[in-house]
């Protein structure tokens, strides 16, 4: 998957996916502005952004994770989770807007991980977590996002490691896994 892709619409509205419909549609009408207007613009596409969070309220992604690590549900989809650190899509958006030659589209994302992996990850290093219990394993083939196009303007990301745990003592800290 690179820049080139986007959500289908109707596909979206068939399975009720409000969430990336919403956002396929606010960044298609930004596009279309862009060529009536002449406006010059840039789009960043972050992937499940992690990481601490600065805000009293959980956002989707945060609830995606805490509901891993709390949730104990008997079982959960073993997808394959595309990651990116709240800090890392904030440094990609400074380097966008600081870049004359950034155009287009640019997917942020860093770490690929199946949920199981990333479960046992998180187990390896907080235990005391009530985490998923098994695993189904998906039905449809597992779809890969690159930030090449991010990097080659000189953009870099944390380890996976540093995300999950400055998120878990992030999460720890404002009471949300409490």
């Amino acid at each position: 998957m690179d820049e080139n892709c986007w959500s289908d619409k109707e596909y979206c509205r068939a399975t009720k996916n409000w969430y990336n419909l919403s956002k396929t549609e606010a960044e298609s009408e930004a596009w279309e502005y862009a060529k009536r207007s002449g406006l010059d613009v840039v789009a960043i596409c972050p992937s499940l952004i992690l990481g601490p969070i600065l805000q009293p309220t959980v956002n989707a992604s945060t609830k995606v994770f805490i509901e891993i690590l709390k949730d104990g549900c008997d079982s959960l989809e073993n997808k394959l989770r595309p990651i990116i650190d709240v800090r890392d899509v904030t440094e990609a958006l400074l380097l966008l807007y600081e870049t004359p030659e950034a155009k287009g589209r640019y997917i942020c994302t860093a770490h690929a991980i199946r949920v199981k992996d990333l479960v046992e990850k998180l187990r390896s290093i907080y235990p005391n977590y009530t985490y998923p219990k098994s695993f189904t394993e998906e039905g449809q083939e597992a779809i890969m996002m690159s930030s090449e196009k991010l990097q080659r303007l000189g953009w870099s990301f944390r380890s996976l490691e540093e995300t999950l745990i400055d998120s878990v003592e992030n999460y720890q800290k404002t009471g949300l896994l409490d």
